[in-house]
């Protein structure tokens, strides 16, 4: 009888995933949801030949210098892989595998969730139910600003950028997006080129973010560039929390130079600033981006087929330091 392959998981996944960890690895499972350190990781990585984490674990170049050699394939549970360290992996040797493509809708859903929810002032709304504050309807309460006719500016025009700029129009949004190079027209949806990150700034009325995490986008929307959009913008986040100045955007938050704010992302989660708490005009969201069924239970699919894919000796379709 062929020996399954030794698999350390390091968060508890979704029940379909893991029936399918135990039915074709033995697998080394985190029933309990606790954060595994690298110590732990490292500790638990022995005799294992691969690994299966989530971006809660950041797998760098130190962690995986202490890896046993056994381990051969590091598959994260995610689409960014900025948690590991690809290129020291590579160097041992070892594979890393993320997965993309099967979040781009649910991902695309949250952020028009945040876009509204931000726009339409939703949190204060639901404040003023919750604490019995609300007396009667008014002309004037809660006063938040309409999608149709404005200015969406999305930075990063990937696949879900895409789906956003998709489900945008249906909002009569007007459309631009920046990335490396222009699109065809087919993948644009209707969006506008604009070459340079800051003419997309001045013509966003609303500006979502969907750029990867990179030293170049590191704090991409700071007090500078925060300064370049229209008065009264709305900033949605729902890419990667460095992305973003925490201390720039609170400020213009407070001083409503930004009128609101939809983040679903944040630096240093779930450590996230706590600027952010004091405020009423940012619509908070705890990461769900690909909080659905659907898209959970494909992340792991996606993470089995490419484990599978690299045990049988074939090339993992999702492959990132070969």
């Amino acid at each position: 009888m062929k020996t399954k392959p030794r698999l350390v998981v390091t968060r508890r996944l979704p029940p379909a995933v893991e029936a399918r960890l135990e039915r074709d690895y033995d697998a080394v499972l985190n029933a309990d949801d606790r954060q595994i350190d690298a110590d732990e990781l490292v500790r638990l990585a022995a005799g294992a030949r691969g690994l299966l984490v989530a971006p809660t674990e950041r797998v760098d170049a130190g962690a995986i210098e202490r890896l046993p050699g056994s381990v051969r394939i590091i598959a994260t549970y995610s689409v960014g892989f900025d948690h590991v360290d690809a290129a020291a992996a590579r160097s041992r040797g070892i594979a890393v595998t993320n997965t993309p493509d099967v979040l781009t809708e649910a991902t695309a859903d949250i952020a028009l969730l945040c876009l509204l929810g931000a726009a339409r002032r939703a949190l204060e709304g639901d404040r003023l139910l919750r604490e019995g504050r609300w007396r009667r309807w008014t002309p004037t309460e809660l006063l938040g600003a309409e999608l149709a006719g404005k200015r969406l500016g999305i930075f990063g025009m990937g696949r879900i950028g895409q789906a956003v700029a998709k489900r945008a129009r249906g909002f009569g949004l007007s459309l631009l997006y920046h990335d490396q190079r222009g699109l065809a027209a087919a993948e644009a949806q209707g969006a506008r080129y604009v070459a340079r990150p800051e003419e997309l700034l001045a013509q966003s009325d609303f500006l979502s973010l969907h750029a990867p995490a990179t030293p170049a986008t590191h704090h991409f929307l700071n007090a500078a560039r925060i300064d370049l959009l229209p008065a009264g913008a709305i900033v949605v986040n729902t890419a990667r929390g460095t992305l973003v100045d925490d201390e720039a955007l609170i400020d213009a938050l407070r001083r409503r130079r930004v009128a609101a704010a939809g983040l679903d992302v944040f630096e240093n989660e779930p450590r996230i600033h706590p600027g952010y708490l004091e405020l009423s005009n940012v619509f908070l969201l705890p990461h769900l981006g690909s909080a659905t069924v659907e898209t959970r239970d494909a992340m792991g699919f996606r993470a089995l087929d490419n484990l599978d894919a690299f045990f049988a000796g074939r090339v993992p379709p999702d492959w990132v330091n070969r």
